[in-house]
């Protein structure tokens, strides 16, 4: 299986690109693992809401180049829909069995994802009600795919 994320921005802090780099080791014995930075967009205090969706736009198009026709594509979305880790694990196998051989996780810059980006996912998930910013995002995204291939497995992980 190959998984590509898709995220706008660079990881500036380190102590966050240690734990991505962690889960990019661990997760290389289960899968393919490819993660695609695209750049943000600068957004002002205050910015108004036409420029908040000119800033998504810009961000949707950079994420789009990237979307491959053939991928099951999965982004991150408050409104989205919500599992546990077994449940999330089932997911990942169930697509793995029905002979999905590409999953591309799209996760949004500090003002979300643009529509066009949502309208092209196959799913959209939801690891919380609550905002994450999306470096933290990134690293607990690895970190549940890890322990999806662990449970798939059969392997002990942390509960």
């Amino acid at each position: 299986m190959k998984i590509t994320i898709i995220t706008v921005g660079k990881i500036k802090e380190k102590f966050y690109r240690d734990a991505v780099s962690e889960y990019e080791k661990r997760l290389s014995r289960y899968c393919k693992l490819e993660i695609v930075q695209v750049e943000d967009e600068k957004t002002p205090d205050k910015a108004g809401e036409a420029l908040e969706s000119a800033i998504k736009k810009k961000e949707a198009e950079r994420i789009l180049k990237y979307v491959r026709d053939d991928a099951y594509v999965v982004t991150l979305e408050i409104q989205g829909k919500m599992y546990d880790s077994e449940a999330f694990a089932g997911r990942l196998e169930q697509l793995a069995v029905q002979g999905t051989s590409h999953i591309q996780f799209v996760i949004g810059g500090s003002l979300g994802l643009h529509e066009e980006v949502c309208a092209r996912a196959d799913e959209a998930i939801s690891f919380s009600k609550m905002t994450f910013p999306h470096q933290l995002m990134r690293v607990i995204l690895l970190e549940q795919i890890y322990r999806g291939y662990r449970i798939i497995n059969g392997e002990p992980y942390h509960k």
